[in-house]
């Protein structure tokens, strides 16, 4: 078993379904004991049922990353159920799709704020972790190019990459790292491209063409850049947007 993270702690923001779950359970697996939250209490507890077996330390509560007094209670009790923060990891999105007020109030309040909130909140923790304390947060690959579909959503992950180079400048003298993961399209059981295979097939078809390697990306190819970013391995490495998208900016 690869224990690079024993000792280590882990907060994912968002970490109960797709992304962030894997992200949870490559930590737990590596060894760190695993903080996450959610909104949905049901899938909450079955993910960390799953960090508990896989013998990793756990916590976690029901938490809505629009609230900024939600995120400020949870953060505490994510710190002292582990004994501190060494790593955390901003996933949750609002996913707002329409250019309307409703889009993009869903789309700054969570893809945004609460990277901020949840950031600003664990900072104190990550302090005390000393050299190799590490900030990651989950983008996109939309926030580079123009959509149609998605203009709020787009805009606040370009947004989220911007600050992350703006935290890697503000953190680094408290030794703390922060880097961006901005994933393809991505595909995962009860996500939103599993159901578009089968509600949209064209728009889905459409973005499969894109990718040079034929399908949609994984949760676990994701994770493991999420490991690789908050190991000493990555010690050097801030301020940085990590595309992991099969290639599919390369499409037409």
């Amino acid at each position: 078993m690869n224990m690079e993270f024993q000792g280590k702690r882990a907060v994912v923001m968002g970490g109960s379904r797709g992304i962030g779950r894997s992200i949870a359970l490559a930590f737990a697996k590596a060894g760190a004991s695993v903080a996450i939250c959610a909104r949905g209490a049901g899938t909450l507890e079955e993910t960390r049922l799953e960090l508990a077996a896989q013998g990793a330390q756990t916590f976690a509560a029901p938490c809505d990353l629009s609230d900024a007094g939600a995120i400020a209670r949870f953060i505490p009790d994510a710190a002292n159920a582990l004994g501190g923060i060494d790593i955390l990891v901003n996933n949750a999105s609002g996913f707002g799709s329409t250019d309307d007020e409703a889009g993009w109030a869903a789309s700054l309040s969570i893809d945004v704020m609460a990277v901020v909130r949840a950031s600003h909140a664990a900072q104190p923790w990550l302090e005390k972790s000393g050299q190799g304390a590490s900030i990651i947060n989950i983008a996109s690959i939309s926030a580079l190019r123009a959509t149609k579909r998605s203009a709020p959503y787009a805009a606040v992950k370009a947004a989220v990459m911007q600050y992350t180079s703006s935290q890697a400048r503000m953190l680094a003298a408290h030794g703390i790292r922060a880097n961006c993961i901005a994933p393809g399209s991505i595909e995962f059981p009860g996500g939103m491209w599993e159901r578009r295979r089968t509600e949209d097939p064209k728009l889905y078809n459409a973005t499969l063409a894109q990718i040079p390697f034929g399908r949609l990306g994984r949760p676990e190819e994701i994770a493991e850049v999420a490991l690789f970013l908050a190991s000493p391995r990555a010690s050097w490495v801030t301020g940085q947007s990590i595309v992991v998208d099969g290639g599919q900016l390369l499409g037409p």
